[in-house]
Parts: C-alpha cells; sequence; structure tokens
C-alpha cells in the first residue's frame, strides 16, 4: 500500500468489501479529501481506448482518468449507496476532487456513489455490499424468517384443528356403536323375560306337573280315542 503523511485526515484500512478509505480526523462537510488522479486516456486513440478496469474515471466523451496506478488513494475509496462524500468534477481542467458531503467522523469509512453505469457493470452482477445494501438484505432475510415462521405457525394450528375434527367425528361414530349395541342388548332382555319367556317357562310347569302341553284340540281328540 502507498505511504500516506500522517497530516491527510484519512488512511487504507480493511472494510467489508477488501480495502477502503477511513477517516482519521474529523471531516467538514464541503472539506476536500483527496484527488483521482492517473494518466489521462483518450478515447479517439485505440491504445487508449483499449485499455480496460475497474478504476477508469470517465471526465467526458473523449477523456477518461486511469486511476489503476498505485499513487491514487482515491483508488480505495469504496461506493456507497448513500455516501458521506461525492466526486467533484471538473471536465474542463480534467480533474477530479472526491469532497465531503456530510460531516465524518475519525474512523468512518469514506465512500462515494460510483454512478449508475459502475453500478449495473461491476456491482449489481455480484451485489452491492455497501451499509445501505447491506441493511436491506438483512431486513429483507428478517422478514422472511419471520414470514416462514408465519406460516409455519399457520400450517400448525390448521393441523391442530384439523386433529381435532378427526377425534370428535371419531368419538361420535363410536359412540354411536356403542349405543347400537345397547339397544341391542336390551331388545334381547325383552324377548327372553317377555312373552317368549313365559311361554317356556308354563311348557316347563306343564311336564313338571304330568300335564301334556299339547294344544287343547289335541288334547280333546285323543280323549275321544280312548274312549
Amino acid at each position: 500500500m502507498p505511504a500516506i503523511s500522517s497530516k491527510k485526515p484519512y488512511r487504507i484500512g480493511r472494510s467489508r468489501t477488501g480495502l477502503g478509505l477511513f477517516a482519521t480526523k474529523p471531516i467538514k462537510k464541503g472539506a476536500k479529501i483527496v484527488r483521482y488522479f492517473g494518466p489521462l486516456l483518450d478515447s479517439r486513440k485505440k491504445k487508449d481506448d483499449a485499455i480496460e478496469n475497474k478504476y477508469l474515471f470517465e471526465l467526458n466523451g473523449r477523456w477518461t482518468i486511469d486511476g489503476s496506478v498505485r499513487e491514487n488513494i482515491a483508488r480505495y475509496i469504496n461506493h456507497a449507496c448513500k455516501p458521506n462524500a461525492e466526486s467533484d468534477v471538473s471536465a474542463r481542467k480534467r480533474k477530479v476532487v472526491i469532497r465531503a458531503i456530510k460531516n465524518i467522523e475519525p474512523g468512518e469509512e469514506i465512500n462515494y456513489d460510483y454512478g449508475t453505469d459502475y453500478f449495473k457493470a461491476y456491482l449489481k452482477p455480484i451485489g452491492c455490499k455497501c451499509a445501505a445494501c447491506e441493511k436491506k438484505r438483512k431486513k429483507k432475510r428478517a422478514e422472511a424468517r419471520a414470514e416462514k415462521l408465519r406460516l409455519k405457525a399457520k400450517a400448525e394450528k390448521k393441523a391442530l384443528k384439523t386433529a381435532k375434527k378427526q377425534a370428535a367425528k371419531a368419538g361420535e361414530k363410536l359412540g354411536q356403536k356403542l349405543n347400537g349395541k345397547s339397544d341391542g342388548a336390551k331388545a334381547n332382555g325383552k324377548l327372553l323375560n317377555g312373552h317368549g319367556g313365559k311361554s317356556t317357562a308354563s311348557k316347563m310347569i306343564a311336564v313338571k306337573s304330568g300335564i301334556s302341553a299339547k294344544p287343547k284340540g289335541e288334547r280333546d281328540r285323543e280323549s275321544h280315542a280312548s274312549a
């Protein structure tokens, strides 16, 4: 990493995206932080127009700064969707300066918005890792977990309700079955203790007393025959 004077209000340090530029002193809103510099590329020249890297800063349709050089400290400044700095471009002077748009406290990472074209080409395919986007993703993950738990609780409640209904139906069927057996037992009791039982008892008494249990008409015919 390039050496940075202790007089400068920033340092290079580890960030969630790799290396980043961090404030070491309070930086007031509107203050110049660092210049973005490097060789000027002319798009009219095939050699210059063929150069491709992530540190190209387009000034206008013709001129572009190649910020990939090691001495360009500003290249360590990461993108943020809600930044605390911005790029102040002077196309006429072919110069870019990074300025604070908020008061930046020591320890805070310095960042600026790289612009729509860079975002679509390099950041969107892999997902922006700035604090604002991480916060959004965290919120979405929390909402997804909450929704998953809600659906799970709903399914469990539905399953419990279904189980209760099935248990109630099973209990009702069992009750009907038991009632049917009870009614059948009562009917059999009436048959034994009622008319049918009395006839059997009369026959038994008649046999014991020597009286024929045959019907009266048959007994009369037998009497006449013996006479």
